[in-house]
């Protein structure tokens, strides 16, 4: 398995991991856009097929996001999402950042206890955030030993 970054021919393939991942997904435009925008975007490949993505960015001067990340349901337990997550917070790390973080579907406890193994910790559940009106968990991944902060 490698981790390499996107180019614009997994674009297809993205959507389909993202679609069989999630129940609401981000629209195929909004992964163009994301790109176009120079936000970090890497993908896991085994034997020439993408089987998992992650897109993260720097949201605030101090404050890294895990946008998405997902890995096709057939390949999941391998470690892909282990290695994207693993290279999006080293490269996340790089930037000097305080805390890097991400919003969970409040009824995905697998997720949840992926990220507690990374250090992620639980800030607070928000209401309503997804469409369907589940709430979202915020997590963080604190950096430098203090607390995300809630701008």
């Amino acid at each position: 398995m490698i981790i390499r970054k996107f180019r614009p021919n997994d674009l297809k393939r993205v959507f389909e991991i993202e679609n069989m991942s999630f129940s609401q997904s981000y629209g195929i435009n909004m992964f163009q856009q994301l790109y176009e925008m120079g936000v970090g975007f890497l993908v896991a490949e085994e034997e020439g097929y993408v089987i998992g993505y992650v897109i993260f960015w720097v949201k605030y001067e101090n404050q890294g996001h895990i946008i998405s990340i997902a890995v096709d349901k057939n390949y999941r337990r391998q470690k892909a999402g282990t290695q994207l997550l693993v290279k999006a917070i080293s490269i996340l790390s790089l930037l000097n950042l305080d805390v890097i973080y991400l919003e969970v579907n409040e009824n995905n406890n697998e997720a949840v206890e992926f990220y507690k193994t990374f250090n992620f910790k639980i800030d607070r559940v928000v209401p309503g955030y997804y469409d369907g009106g589940d709430g979202a968990i915020l997590m963080y991944l604190s950096l430098k030993g203090g607390k995300i902060s809630r701008q």
